[in-house]
């Protein structure tokens, strides 16, 4: 069941922000559910009032207003503002209690650096999905996700499918099996074993579609076994155009530690399209 928990967007003065803002509104719309307007004074550095605090502040409240004045128009929801005051990630951590999911826009300034540095800080943050928007179009085709046959990946593969399901869209799920040519030619992996790892995997992908398929009957699913790519590339290559790309939090072998780890680091610096990075509810592992 979708959650009736408001969306929340974190916004800035620039078009990346507004862009977040214009992806949450019509989300929001699609859902249903209330937007909350977000921004952070991040008010670390002043150890005691100063004059032009309430002068940040101010301007903070009126960049709110502003971005809400800007989809009010597009959007029958609710919309309300909140201004957050400290570190980023962590007041954005906190107010996500609150919420179904955080929207953010990517490479703000305001968010502090790089957006592989910043979006996964937030993410490692917050408890609910994080939705990345660049500055594409929302009008891609399919709902794409990277699995690997780990319990924390179906995970992953049951929140994008139910995101494909209920905006009538395909969902496409990937599995990167990248063999280093090099084991192959020093003969430390035979073709004949190669071949058999793919074969397996094949059991893997096709084991997973065929549990989405059971729980949604009407949902249109393509698997994609990519050979010649690594897992970044693998995503960011299929995920291009598509209306969403779905990462989860940890797995195994090629998308392992997949929320703070290289792949989200890359997928992220190549963002191919609007992202979600969804939270796991981790999985106790035996040794």
């Amino acid at each position: 069941m979708e959650s009736s928990k408001p969306i929340a967007v974190a916004t800035t003065d620039n078009a990346r922000g507004q862009a977040a803002v214009a992806w949450a509104a019509a989300r929001a719309d699609r859902s249903g559910v209330p937007l909350i307007i977000v921004h952070v004074v991040d008010d670390r550095w002043v150890t005691e009032p100063i004059p032009w605090t309430d002068s940040l502040l101010a301007s903070g409240q009126k960049l709110l207003d502003t971005a809400a004045q800007r989809v009010r128009g597009s959007t029958g929801v609710d919309i309300t503002t909140k201004l957050l005051e400290g570190g980023v990630a962590e007041a954005l951590g906190e107010f996500s209690a609150n919420v179904s999911m955080l929207v953010v826009g990517s490479g703000s300034a305001h968010l502090g650096g790089a957006l592989t540095d910043r979006a996964l800080q937030i993410a490692a943050t917050v408890t609910c999905p994080v939705a990345v928007i660049g500055d594409h179009a929302d009008n891609g085709m399919g709902v794409v996700v990277g699995v690997d046959g780990s319990e924390e990946s179906i995970q992953a593969v049951a929140f994008a499918a139910a995101e494909a399901d209920r905006d009538g869209q395909e969902l496409i799920v990937v599995y990167s099996l990248n063999t280093p040519n090099h084991l192959l030619d020093k003969g430390l992996l035979s073709p004949t074993l190669d071949k058999a790892l793919e074969e397996e995997e094949q059991v893997v992908l096709s084991e997973t579609v065929s549990g989405v398929r059971e729980d949604y009957p009407g949902l249109l699913v393509r698997k994609v076994m990519v050979t010649d790519a690594k897992p970044v590339a693998a995503l960011v290559l299929t995920a291009a155009g598509a209306r969403l790309l779905v990462l989860g939090s940890r797995g195994r072998g090629g998308f392992r530690r997949l929320l703070l780890g290289s792949t989200a680091h890359g997928v992220l610096g190549h963002l191919p399209c609007p992202t979600v990075i969804t939270p796991i509810h981790k999985v106790r592992h035996e040794d």
